[in-house]
């Protein structure tokens, strides 16, 4: 008995039908063994039905009998994955046990001769090893017997899969955009129908527009929405919308909205139009956002970079700033019109070559001192003028810090003190050529007194007085100016004053001078009766006091206050004083003129058993120019 469902095929036919592997598996198919019997006791119905389904390329499926026996074609298989050939012939049932009541109710429906359509059913199949989730359209008809009874049911598969996540992705796409537009209030959406002149929008759209939420999300016409355009804006809004749907071209535009309250707004409205087949332009989608802030803000920066400029462009000084790093990025007009150079060229390192050759690295040492530490940037240098010449400059910069303490910014200054430092070397060499005059007066004058002494004996011991008077003074000048010879390098300390003053009293083998806690600057003014009231002093304690005998020592102690400076003159180890001395004589009296009258100080002298005990103060103010000038 023929097995093939083409039984009467030549062998060529047959060879060339059983190319599908669907209909060779029918044709080999053991049905014997097979509830359905074999082919040739089928009924010729359902031979017909089958030989229609082998030849289609849409998946199909025959449930047979009650047990639901599956045949399918090529299509099917393919649908069927991994569970092909195996199921081949099985009951349904058996074949997809996963969906095996789902399976009952199709065959009983089907013996029953009913049809069945359903849309994206959702199937959890086994088909490539794991159980996952199919949608598909499923078309069930029921097979009919030669009896006109139906047999069976005959299922064409449309699988959508593929459809139905794309679906489900773009929802919840479409349902975040929609949270998120409406989240937020300064977005809003359109969709503009060319062809018929609709207008579709969200509310926030028609918000902006000031129109009816419940009218635009209907549809309005775009006049209704254009109407809210600023006045002097509509005319260039609608060239470019027009340009946009001649060309495809996108639509990108920044105009003005005014609200029914009067307020303008600033929006920035995109789209992109939809063409058809023939090129013209059937819908123009797209959003609208409100950049009035960023425009406040934008003007405001503005503004402030206009003021900030103006300032720094009228000011005396070169005005310059640079990233954290250092690097220079900005330059006011001054400096340009100082270096003459061409904008920007001194942008980054440039600005180093404006310096002095000899200037250049000291100014990099200091300059990457102060990026490294974030100390104030201060030096002198000289700076490469637009005449050729070099000028002395001072350059000054402060670190601009963030609210926790980082280095944002660096700006500086630079300014022209040539005049002044030419002034001051000027003003120099003059005291120094006064200073040099003064020394030599000092010598003339010991000069006439040492010839005059010569001629009256009887003066010498003034007269040698007065020359050590003189003497004294000088020394003052000589320490207190800094180009004198000898000028140490404390100058300015009343403690070396008073080494220089007290050495021809030190002996030398013994500290006969002691100078004891904290010194104090002083500055030529304040010189000169110091040096003369230390010199009696000293003149008094070598001939009557401690330094006139061997053991005899003087101890000077020095303390700072607030406002007044105390300095204490002990005698030690000398004769025992008789009783208090008149201070009646000159050096008593210059002593006094000196402390009271130069300084506005007060002098006590106190007799005591061990010696005798001077205390002297002295406002600061008196002794620091620099205090009298601030005061």
């Amino acid at each position: 008995m023929p097995k093939s469902l083409f039984p009467a095929a030549s062998p060529e036919t047959r060879a060339q039908l059983e190319q599908d592997p669907t209909l060779k598996l029918i044709n080999d198919y053991d049905w014997a063994a097979n509830p359905l019997g074999p082919i040739p006791e089928w009924p010729q119905s359902l031979r017909g039905a089958v030989r229609v389904m082998i030849a289609s390329t849409t998946p199909m499926v025959m449930l047979i009998g009650p047990a639901g026996i599956l045949i399918y074609n090529n299509a099917y298989a393919e649908f069927a994955g991994s569970r092909h050939p195996e199921i081949f012939g099985l009951p349904a049932t058996e074949a997809w046990p996963e969906i095996a009541d789902f399976n009952r109710h199709k065959i009983a429906m089907g013996l029953r001769g009913e049809s069945l359509i359903l849309r994206d059913q959702e199937l959890v199949l086994n088909r490539h090893g794991r159980p996952e989730s199919g949608w598909m359209d499923l078309h069930y008809s029921p097979l009919l017997g030669e009896d006109g009874g139906p047999v069976g049911s005959l299922c064409i598969v449309h699988e959508t899969t593929e459809r139905v996540l794309a679906e489900k992705a773009l929802a919840r796409s479409e349902e975040r955009l929609s949270l998120a537009l409406n989240g937020s209030s300064l977005v809003g959406t359109w969709d503009w129908d060319v062809i018929n002149d609709v207008v579709t929008s969200d509310d926030k759209f028609a918000e902006m527009y000031n129109l009816d939420p419940l009218h635009t999300g209907i549809g309005v016409p775009i006049s209704e929405f254009l109407r809210a355009v600023h006045p002097d804006d509509t005319t260039r809004l609608g060239d470019e919308i027009c340009a946009s749907l001649r060309d495809g071209a996108p639509l990108k535009s920044e105009y003005r909205l005014v609200g029914s309250d009067g307020e303008v707004r600033w929006v920035v409205a995109s789209g992109r139009p939809r063409m058809d087949a023939e090129g013209r332009a059937t819908r123009l989608p797209g959003v609208v956002v409100d950049v009035t802030a960023e425009r406040r803000i934008s003007a405001a920066l503005a503004e402030s970079e206009l003021r900030f400029r103006t300032l720094a462009d009228t000011m005396p000084q070169m005005v310059w700033s640079t990233l954290p790093n250092g690097y220079h990025d900005y330059y006011n007009a001054r400096w340009y019109e100082f270096t003459g150079v061409p904008v920007g060229t001194t942008d980054g390192e440039g600005w180093n070559d404006m310096f002095h050759p000899e200037d250049r690295e000291r100014a990099r040492t200091v300059w990457k001192h102060s990026l490294e530490t974030g100390e104030p940037y201060e030096i002198e240098y000289r700076l490469k003028h637009h005449t050729g010449t070099y000028r002395w400059t001072l350059g000054l910069a402060l670190p601009i810090r963030d609210t926790e303490g980082n280095i944002v910014r660096w700006f500086g200054t630079c300014t022209d003190i040539h005049q002044t430092k030419i002034a001051g070397e000027e003003r120099e060499l003059v005291a120094q050529e006064l200073s040099h005059r003064i020394k030599n007066i000092f010598a003339v004058l010991n000069g006439i007194i040492s010839l005059s002494a010569r001629s009256r004996p009887e003066v010498k011991p003034y007269a040698d007085d007065l020359r050590q008077r003189i003497f004294a003074l000088g020394e003052a000048h000589d320490y207190i100016r800094p180009h004198s010879q000898g000028a140490g390098a404390s100058q300015g300390s009343l403690k070396v004053l008073v080494e220089r003053l007290m050495q021809p009293y030190r002996s030398q083998d013994s500290e006969r001078i002691e100078i004891l806690g904290e010194d104090v600057i002083i500055d030529d003014a304040a010189a000169t009766p110091l040096a003369l009231l230390l010199h009696e002093l000293a003149t008094n304690a070598a001939k009557y006091g401690a330094l006139s005998s061997q053991e005899g020592r003087v101890v000077l102690t020095g303390s700072q206050g607030d406002d007044r400076y105390h300095l204490s003159w002990k005698e030690i180890g000398g004769p025992p004083p008789s009783g208090a001395v008149a201070n009646s004589g000159f050096g008593s009296r210059m002593m006094e003129l000196s402390v009271k009258g130069q300084l506005g100080g007060s002098l006590e002298r106190l007799w005591e058993p061990n010696g005798l005990r001077i205390e002297i103060e002295i406002p600061i103010s008196s002794l620091q120019r620099s205090s009298r000038l601030g005061s």
